[in-house]
C-alpha cells in the first residue's frame, strides 16, 4: 500500500497545467474584471457580421507597427486620452486589446467613464488572438509577427513569431 501511495503522489505531482490553462491563470492574475471580456471567436463573428464596431489597439506605437488586428485603430496606452475617440458613437460596440489584456482593460475603464455604453476587453489580447489561429496584419498584409511586449509574455505565443 505504501508503494501505491508513493507512486500515486509522484504521479499527481508530475501533472502540470496545459499551456492554455497556465496562460489563463497568468492573464487572470492581471485582470481586475472591470471591463467585460470578449473572446477571439466572438470578436471574429462580429467582424464577419458587418456590425459597426470600433477595435482599438491600446499598445504603444512600436508594438502596433509590427502587427495588429485588421482595421484596428491605434490609440496607445501611455498617452491615451478619450479625446482621441471623441468623434466615435458612444452607443456602438468598442473592443480594446493590447498584448495580454491588462493595458486594454485600463483603457476600457476610461472609455466607460467617458460614457461609452458597450466596451469589451479582448481576452488574452493579441497573443491569445494569434494563438487561436486568427490573422494579424502589418499595414494591409498578413503577418506572422506579433510584438509580445516582453520575453515574460512572449513565452505564451505559440503561433507566430515573437518580436520584442
Amino acid at each position: 500500500m505504501k508503494i501505491f501511495s508513493l507512486l500515486l503522489l509522484l504521479f499527481i505531482g508530475s501533472l502540470s497545467f496545459t499551456q492554455e490553462e497556465s496562460f489563463d491563470e497568468m492573464v487572470k492574475s492581471y485582470y481586475k474584471n472591470t471591463v467585460p471580456l470578449i473572446y477571439p471567436n466572438q470578436l471574429y463573428k462580429k467582424m464577419l457580421s458587418g456590425e459597426k464596431i470600433y477595435i482599438l489597439d491600446a499598445r504603444e506605437g512600436k508594438e502596433y507597427e509590427v502587427s495588429s488586428i485588421q482595421n484596428a485603430i491605434h490609440v496607445g496606452f501611455l498617452g491615451f486620452n478619450t479625446r482621441k475617440v471623441s468623434d466615435f458613437d458612444k452607443n456602438k460596440t468598442v473592443i480594446v486589446y493590447c498584448t495580454i489584456g491588462a493595458r486594454s482593460e485600463t483603457i476600457g475603464e476610461k472609455l466607460q467613464k467617458d460614457g461609452f455604453k458597450d466596451v469589451y476587453n479582448l481576452y488574452g489580447g493579441l497573443i491569445y488572438w494569434k494563438n487561436q489561429g486568427y490573422k494579424v496584419y502589418h499595414q494591409k498584409d498578413e503577418s506572422s509577427f506579433v510584438h509580445v511586449y516582453s520575453k515574460k509574455w512572449g513565452k505564451w505565443l505559440t503561433v507566430g513569431k515573437p518580436v520584442y
